[in-house]
């Protein structure tokens, strides 16, 4: 058995949890999320608490076992703390603005990037700093991924938008091996 997967799930007040036929929906004060269930995987609720079980001893149960419960857990998280992501804009002259539900990115291109945000995804912008939150850890994940992918940091300068807890590795330049 997964030791992930045998750890239980306490839902917390203001959380709502359904069981529907192959589908989960949990909602909470920061949104609704919904996951697709697994035939070899059962879950069950007692007492506020989830519990994440096997349905048989097959090698695709032992895999899915912890998968299925740390993703009802990030759904349980979600729904009531959030996920957030820092990216940093370093670069002279880089610059980056919200507007509406576009992140509008002034990174050294002959035009400034639009990237559109999705449903459920908000970012806000202080100086140099982009956080992106949102409910659900995977869209919240993948939007940061593609905004750094407009401009990822280059080894030389360090400048592009990296994330913020991110080390850039560092090379020398063309004299740096000459002697």
């Amino acid at each position: 058995m997964s030791r992930v997967g045998k750890q239980p799930i306490s839902i917390p007040s203001g959380v709502d949890f359904k069981i529907a036929e192959g589908v989960i929906e949990v909602k909470g004060p920061k949104g609704a999320l919904s996951l697709a269930t697994h035939p070899a995987i059962e879950v069950k609720v007692e007492d506020n608490t989830i519990f994440v079980t096997p349905a048989e001893d097959t090698r695709i149960a032992r895999q899915q076992h912890g998968l299925r419960r740390t993703l009802l857990a990030n759904a349980v998280t979600g729904v009531t703390k959030g996920f957030e992501k820092t990216l940093e804009v370093i670069g002279v002259g880089y610059k980056v603005n919200v507007q509406g539900n576009t992140v509008v990115l002034n990174v050294g291109y002959s035009h400034p990037v639009n990237f559109v945000l999705p449903a459920g995804v908000q970012a806000k912008v202080e100086n140099t700093k982009i956080t992106i939150s949102g409910c659900d850890k995977q869209v919240v994940g993948e939007v940061a991924a593609q905004i750094r992918r407009v401009r990822p940091p280059e080894p030389y300068k360090g400048k592009g938008i990296k994330y913020s807890d991110e080390t850039i590795r560092r090379k020398a330049g063309k004299s740096g091996g000459k002697k």
